[in-house]
């Protein structure tokens, strides 16, 4: 199964040279790489023009900046992607080497896949930003008490746990019932038949993932944790959240409409 991976960036070219640097050791490659920007910056445009890949088709989306409109950015990569099976992932999070795999691996028509990343401190930032992917991973959990000392969060997600049928059936018996934006993947058709992201989010967060999961539910699809199979290292930066009732008072009101197909997606609908 031919398979893109989405990667949603805004202006940060160091970050995303440590996440395609990464790529090149997945055990499994995407097929294409859409870098999907949240606007038209220089910067990209250089860095992307001159990164050199044998390994990786880099498909590079851009669009006028005109603050967070990520959801149209988005529908624009489903659009623009060629392949059946699509994989979202944020500009600040790397991949374990096994994270392509298995995604597919677990892939099905009406599961939304879901997983979670460990978010990383300062240092282990830095060394991962300084150091090859599997040298990286080598040992890292028995680094607990340096990853927490150096304010590591969510240091559990970081834990690779190999994909059988026991640890499979363990995991989504345990599992996650939500999404995170910046890792989760399914087939294009599901996103189709939603309409996309809705496009009338305009800040940060519900609108890119919360607001995903009751449409998806309410047309039958399933949410299915996949974490612990699917592992991102979340490289630390300062994080600027804007505050969340607009967004969720706009959740609340389409939910109450059972709109679960949004009306402002890939396609602009009347009713």
């Amino acid at each position: 199964m031919n398979v893109s991976l989405i990667i949603s960036v805004y202006k940060n070219t160091l970050f995303l040279k440590t996440i395609l640097d990464a790529l090149h050791f997945q055990t499994v490659l995407p097929d294409e790489v859409i870098i999907s920007e949240d606007g038209d910056s220089v910067e990209m445009r250089d860095f992307l023009a001159n990164y050199e890949s044998r390994k990786l088709n880099l498909i590079h989306l851009t669009q006028q900046d005109e603050g967070w409109k990520k959801n149209r950015a988005l529908n624009r990569a489903i659009l623009a992607a060629s392949h059946e099976y699509l994989i979202f992932i944020d500009g600040d999070c790397v991949l374990h080497k096994r994270f392509i795999q298995n995604h597919l691996k677990l892939a099905s028509p009406n599961h939304i896949l879901a997983g979670k990343r460990i978010k990383l401190g300062p240092q282990y930032s830095e060394k991962l930003r300084r150091t090859p992917l599997p040298s990286f991973q080598r040992g890292l959990m028995w680094q607990l008490s340096k990853l927490k000392k150096d304010g590591a969060k969510f240091v559990e997600e970081g834990l690779y746990i190999p994909l059988n049928k026991l640890t499979e059936a363990v995991i989504r018996y345990h599992g996650i019932r939500s999404i995170k934006g910046c890792n989760f993947s399914c087939f294009k058709a599901a996103l189709l038949a939603i309409n996309g992201f809705d496009e009338d989010y305009v800040r940060p967060a519900v609108g890119e993932d919360d607001d995903l999961v009751w449409r998806f539910e309410g047309l039958g699809y399933r949410i299915v944790s996949a974490k612990h199979f699917v592992v991102q290292y979340h490289l630390d930066h300062p994080e600027s959240w804007t505050c969340q009732k607009e967004n969720l008072a706009i959740l609340q009101r389409k939910q109450a409409s059972k709109q679960y197909r949004c009306l402002n997606g890939i396609k602009k609908l009347s009713h």
